[in-house]
C-alpha cells in the first residue's frame, strides 16, 4: 500500500498535514503525526524525513500496522491488522513478512513459524481451528514440502510432502498403536484425489 506523503495542507478542511519535529533541513525528524493524502494516518518516529523507529499506521481501508519501521519499510517487529480480520505478529524486513510470526486467518486458522518474502517458508506449524488438525514441518515458498506431520485426533501421518500433499515414504500412526508404512502417492479417480500406498 502506498502512503505518499504531502508537507502541504489542504487549504479548504486542513486535511492533509503534518505536525511534529523537524530538523535544521526542514525534515520530518524526531516524533510526528501525518494524515496523508491517500487517506493513511501516521503517527510514530521519523528520521530525515522518513518514518524510522516506533510507529502506527492506519489505512483508509481500516488496517492498521503498530511497530518498527525503517527507512519507510515495515522493518523489525510489527502487528498487522488486516481489514478482513486476520493478523501478523511478528517479524518484517522491508515491507514483507520475514523471519518468525504468527498469522491468525480470519476463519481462525493459525500459522506459527517462519516466513520469507510473505510466504510461509521454514519451519512452522499450521493449526485448522475447525478440526484442531494441524501441519507441523517443513514450508517451501507457501508449501508444505519435505519431512513434515499431519496430526488429527485419532491418527497421524508422518512422512514426506510435495507440493503440499503427502508424497513418498511415510507412515500412519492410529491411537490404538496400528502403523501403516508404505510410500505414498496422489492418484486422482473421478474427480476426487486419493493417498495410494505403495508397499514394494
Amino acid at each position: 500500500m502506498s502512503d505518499i506523503e504531502s508537507d502541504e495542507c489542504d487549504e479548504e478542511e486542513q486535511k492533509y498535514c503534518y505536525e511534529g519535529g523537524r530538523n535544521e533541513a526542514g525534515e520530518r525528524h524526531g516524533v510526528g503525526r501525518a494524515v496523508l493524502p491517500n487517506g493513511g494516518v501516521y503517527e510514530g518516529e521519523y528520521d530525515r524525513g522518513l518514518k524510522h523507529g516506533q510507529g502506527s499506521y492506519r489505512f483508509k481501508n481500516g488496517a492498521l500496522y503498530v511497530g518498527e519501521y525503517s527507512q519507510n519499510n515495515k522493518h523489525g517487529q510489527g502487528i498487522f491488522y488486516y481489514p478482513d480480520g486476520s493478523k501478523y505478529d511478528g517479524s518484517w524486513e522491508n515491507d514483507h513478512r520475514h523471519g518468525r510470526g504468527v498469522y491468525v486467518y480470519p476463519n481462525g486458522d493459525t500459522y506459527d513459524g517462519d516466513w520469507l518474502n510473505h510466504l510461509r517458508h521454514g519451519q512452522g506449524v499450521y493449526t485448522y481451528k475447525d478440526t484442531g488438525s494441524k501441519y507441523q514441518g517443513t514450508w517451501v515458498n507457501g508449501k508444505m514440502e519435505s519431512d513434515g506431520e499431519y496430526i488429527h485426533a485419532n491418527h497421524r501421518y508422518k512422512g514426506t510432502f510435495v507440493n503440499g500433499q503427502p508424497e513418498g515414504p511415510g507412515k500412519f500412526v492410529f491411537d490404538d498403536g496400528y502403523e501403516l508404512h508404505g510410500k505414498y502417492q496422489q492418484s486422482k479417480v473421478g474427480n476426487r484425489k486419493m493417498l495410494q500406498q505403495d508397499t514394494n
